[in-house]
């Protein structure tokens, strides 16, 4: 099993939600959205996050106005639409069940019959996660 192929897999499945939980907060253009992100160490480029807002958009999860810029072109800013914030709602709950069961998972939860089930040894801190996909070949 390649090792980057898995972690991109994981990157790309908590994208969306990522990004439509920073849009949900309030009214927002695309490089707000980013620094959002990459302060909570969760990294994207714009080549990404374009598509994706696109996709959000055909969905009905966001809408988009055009605004004046203070010093320069309009911008594009994103709401989420009710229908984004319920979807997000469920996978927020989702989310956290998946977590859970997880962290279950490696931090060797007991299971029903007492049998511990899961160790993960030599605990490290976790890295920041980047929702880059990676460049082919690498």
């Amino acid at each position: 099993m390649d090792l980057e192929n898995a972690k991109a897999q994981m990157r790309k499945g908590v994208l969306e939600m990522c990004v439509l939980a920073v849009i949900a907060e309030g009214e927002t253009y695309p490089p707000e959205i980013m620094k959002k992100l990459k302060w909570t160490d969760l990294i994207v480029k714009e080549g990404t996050l374009y598509p994706l807002l696109i996709r959000l958009k055909n969905d009905g999860l966001v809408d988009y106005i055009w605004r004046e810029g203070v010093n320069g072109p309009p911008r594009k800013y994103f709401t989420a639409s009710e229908q984004g914030r319920q979807f997000l709602a469920g996978l927020t709950e989702s989310w956290q069940q998946l977590v859970e069961s997880v962290n279950k998972t490696l931090e060797g939860a007991e299971a029903p019959d007492g049998e511990k089930v899961g160790k993960r040894k030599g605990k490290t801190p976790p890295k920041p996660l980047n929702l880059e996909p990676n460049e082919p070949g690498n």
